[in-house]
């Protein structure tokens, strides 16, 4: 892994996270039923990825790179168990990418991406953990 390379890996990793936020925003506008509750939470994840896509996109460009403005796959359902679901994988995948590339930026020597990374991990298995106990509740 070289510099360029990372830069490529978090353009992607700056596409779901646009992805992610769209995903939570739509989640928490039809959401409904015995999760309605839920629905602030949901807007809460998506300001933290909004937060996470600001954060990449200054970060790939302090690197030299151009921030993406493609969006990844968005998936959505009318009931809010899928809903839920779908978001979990979403921040699941997330973790498993974002332990990826902190270790890509430990590979690199690159301190200042690595402690950015940790950073977003954290707020991802945070998020995890919060849908895995909405899906537990009900």
């Amino acid at each position: 892994m070289n510099k360029q390379e990372l830069i490529s890996a978090l353009n992607e990793d700056l596409a779901r996270e646009y992805a992610a936020a769209i995903q939570y925003y739509q989640h928490a506008a039809v959401i409904d039923g015995v999760y309605f509750s839920f629905a602030k939470e949901l807007l809460d994840h998506a300001a933290d990825e909004i937060k996470h896509a600001q954060t990449l996109n200054d970060h790939i460009a302090y690197l030299g790179g151009v921030p993406s403005v493609k969006v990844a796959d968005i998936f959505t359902s009318s009931d809010a168990v899928p809903m839920l679901r779908q978001d979990l994988l979403g921040e699941q995948e997330a973790i498993a990418e974002y332990q990826q590339r902190v270790a890509q930026a430990r590979a690199i020597a690159d301190p200042g991406t690595e402690a950015i990374l940790l950073e977003i991990l954290a707020d991802e298995e945070h998020h995890a953990n919060d849908l895995k106990s909405m899906l537990e509740d009900r």
